[in-house]
């Protein structure tokens, strides 16, 4: 691997040149794909250049060692362990440096959630959920926008669409897309029966504008009264927003904000958003890699965790990783399970390297 180190040693280079012209500030996707290789190459080449001055340290060691007799002996020993421990530690640090990056780590993230199956139960587990990723971006440090909630009849979510803003946050985010199913009583169950229900989640990479270029004449905009729970009316003027992209037939609506201004805006945001993984998913189909780079086996049709709340369990079913401490979970406790679905995801790529 070291023997790459001139390669890139000389991109990184080349990076940082291009990124001290000052013309850059005019092509702001260029910039911005400048600055995500000038951090992965940074990282990149001083992890080479610790592991070749790991390597030295080992030779040095044995060369003492094989000149040394008693305890001067026994010392260069346990440099050469030493030496030998740091550099096969540097040596899987660079191997999953040097694995395949994603092209969407790094973007700030768009998540809806939405009821399911199970009717106002699945209304609210949404909410679960949704309180669960707040307080989950809270503890990592993350900045949350939401673009639009529609609240049910008893405090629940019908939907909910937000941002979120963090330099790592679709890496840990990213495996939280599919239906995520709930095992409890309901509040309206009389009778102290389970139920299962379920919510869905979907988890976006955020487009930007220069990436993904829509044609005003695709669109067909229709604006409307936003309603609130029960179908009152929350707004006397037409500020909701749906807009339908006629080529692919998306539809997406914006009600949150009370000037249509800003609904068109946050609608076109997730429009890009969704067209962006079309022309993603689109791509990998081609190049059959999708299910490769997948977590599991299933794909997003199939449930990916369970939330059982008699048991204080949480089942991700795609990892088969079982922990019980749901409270902890919906408190925003997730690195665990999202830690080992980062691994899989690593163990996966190194197997198939």
């Amino acid at each position: 691997m070291l023997e790459r180190l001139p390669e890139f040693e000389a991109e990184y280079e080349d990076v940082l040149a291009r990124l001290a012209d000052p013309s850059i500030g005019n092509d702001p996707r260029q910039l911005r794909d400048l600055s995500r290789r000038h951090k992965e190459l940074e990282n990149l080449v001083r992890t080479m250049r610790e592991l070749r001055g790991a390597e030295d340290d080992v030779s040095t060691a044995r060369e003492l060692h094989g000149e040394s007799t008693g305890e001067e002996r026994e010392l260069a020993q346990q440099e050469i362990e030493a030496a030998e421990s740091r550099a096969a530690r540097l040596e899987d640090e660079l191997r999953t440096l040097l694995l395949p990056k994603d092209p969407n780590d790094g973007r700030n993230v768009i998540v809806e959630i939405r009821g399911a199956e199970g009717g106002e139960e699945a209304n609210l587990f949404a909410k679960d959920l949704y309180d669960m990723y707040l307080r989950y971006a809270d503890r990592r440090g993350w900045r949350v926008e939401v673009l639009d909630l529609r609240e049910s009849d008893l405090n629940g979510i019908d939907s909910v669409t937000f941002v979120v803003k963090g330099e790592d946050a679709w890496q840990r985010l990213k495996h939280e897309a599919g239906p995520h199913r709930v095992q409890r009583v309901p509040v309206t169950e009389s009778q102290g029966r389970v139920h299962t229900s379920s919510a869905a989640v979907n988890v976006l990479p955020e487009a930007d504008e220069v990436e993904i270029e829509i044609d005003p004449n695709d669109l067909r905009v229709d604006v409307y009264r936003s309603t609130g729970p029960g179908g009152q009316s929350v707004n006397t003027t037409d500020s909701a927003v749906r807009i339908t992209h006629l080529p692919t037939g998306l539809v997406v609506s914006m009600q949150d904000e009370k000037s249509q201004i800003q609904n068109r805006a946050r609608a076109m945001q997730v429009l890009r958003a969704r067209l962006y993984e079309l022309e993603q998913s689109r791509q990998d189909a081609e190049l059959a890699v999708q299910r490769k780079a997948q977590v599991g086996s299933g794909g997003r049709s199939e449930k990916i965790r369970t939330y059982n709340f008699k048991e204080n369990r949480v089942t991700d079913h795609r990892i088969n990783l079982t922990l019980y401490k749901l409270d902890r979970i919906l408190m925003g406790d997730l690195d665990e399970i999202v830690d080992a679905l980062v691994a899989d995801e690593r163990i996966r790529q190194l197997q198939s390297a």
